[in-house]
């Protein structure tokens, strides 16, 4: 189950980014923004958004197949390393620099998923070792 797990929010991650990505790359084809036929027309005519709305569907899609299995609390912390991995990808591709505020809650966000991943992991052993004391 833990390759599921792993695979699983690989996935997530992936089209998350992948949509938030496509939205900015959207969103700079466009320019400038208006709320008009032209800028819907820019909007549509942009393989971008293509590619956003990809992500997207992507994304529903690895979420829904996870929360059948994992649970919803480590599941809905690790699925907010969105923020960090698109930071690291708006880095990359747009240049835009991480400040300190973004770089403090990249790691408070990746603290808190090890934080709720061991709580897991520690309430599923106790719950091992109540069970067998029930049967033992």
């Amino acid at each position: 189950m833990g390759k599921f797990y792993l695979i699983g929010f690989l996935l997530l991650l992936a089209f998350d980014t992948l949509a938030q990505t496509g939205f900015k790359l959207t969103a700079i084809a466009a320019a400038p923004p208006a709320f008009d036929l032209a800028w819907f027309m820019r909007i549509a005519a942009s393989p971008w958004v293509y590619l956003a709305i990809s992500g997207y569907i992507g994304a529903f899609f690895s979420w829904i197949s996870l929360l059948r299995r994992a649970p919803v609390g480590p599941a809905f912390a690790a699925a907010h390393l969105e923020v960090v991995t698109v930071m690291i990808v708006s880095f990359w591709v747009f240049g835009e620099k991480p400040d300190l505020p973004r770089l403090l809650g990249a790691a408070l966000i990746i603290a808190g998923i090890i934080v709720l991943a061991f709580s897991e992991r520690q309430q599923e052993e106790q719950a091992a070792v109540r069970a067998a004391h029930r049967r033992g």
